[in-house]
């Protein structure tokens, strides 16, 4: 059960969005996530928003906000019982979020805005090219997990940021997270992928590279002898 007195005081303390929408799918969130990646979402919208703000780029007229904040909060369905499926995490993420937003009635284009932003969340430089919404998503999400950017955060922003939402060991918490879903489907971890990074790196499970692609497909291609 959620806490309508803490969440309340989060969105006056933080200023989030607090359009109905927004607030449907910070709760869904929170619902299905646990603690450390529900922290992870909400810290990763608040990262975008400062970035965003240090680039002088303004909320409802450089960048859509309310959609910002929709794919942050449910980036990371896909990690989750409401989310699982066959397919790459990001992609089931991206479906269920899709799904709950129709049925909250936003518009199809925003869906689909939405639904980018998650898909492509761990492809550095694609979601950048889809338009500004993903490109302060994309870069809100990449910060918590790896911190690029974290000269370019205001003194002290961080670390009351970490005071509201504990990190509770995020980046090998995922990870874990992650290599369960592949361990137990494979098929979740395509090649070159960042899921297949995972789990060879969590489940111990044999490196798969180029070479055994072209080599598997049976069409007798072969690497010179340099590249062997």
């Amino acid at each position: 059960m959620t806490n309508p007195t803490t969440e309340a005081s989060d969105t006056v303390d933080w200023g989030l969005p607090d359009t109905a929408i927004c607030s449907a799918a910070a709760e869904l969130a929170k619902n299905v996530s646990p603690v450390f990646l529900h922290n992870h979402c909400m810290r990763s919208f608040l990262f975008a928003r400062e970035l965003a703000a240090g680039e002088g780029l303004r909320s409802g007229v450089d960048y859509d906000e309310e959609a910002v904040f929709l794919a942050c909060v449910l980036h990371d369905l896909g990690l989750t019982a409401l989310g699982g499926g066959e397919q790459r995490f990001e992609l089931d993420g991206a479906d269920a979020a899709a799904a709950f937003l129709r049925e909250q009635g936003l518009s199809d284009e925003r869906v689909t805005t939405v639904w980018q932003s998650i898909a492509l969340h761990t492809s550095i430089g694609l979601g950048h090219r889809f338009g500004t919404d993903h490109a302060v998503c994309h870069s809100g999400i990449e910060m918590d997990v790896a911190g690029p950017q974290k000269d370019r955060l205001s003194t002290g922003f961080a670390d009351r940021v970490h005071a509201a939402w504990p990190r509770h060991n995020l980046g090998f918490a995922i990870a874990e997270a992650i290599g369960r879903d592949t361990q137990a489907n494979p098929l979740k971890a395509p090649p070159f992928s960042f899921p297949a990074h995972v789990h060879h790196l969590v489940n111990d499970s044999p490196p798969f590279s180029f070479a055994d692609v072209v080599t598997n497909a049976g069409w007798g291609d072969e690497f010179p002898r340099a590249h062997r």
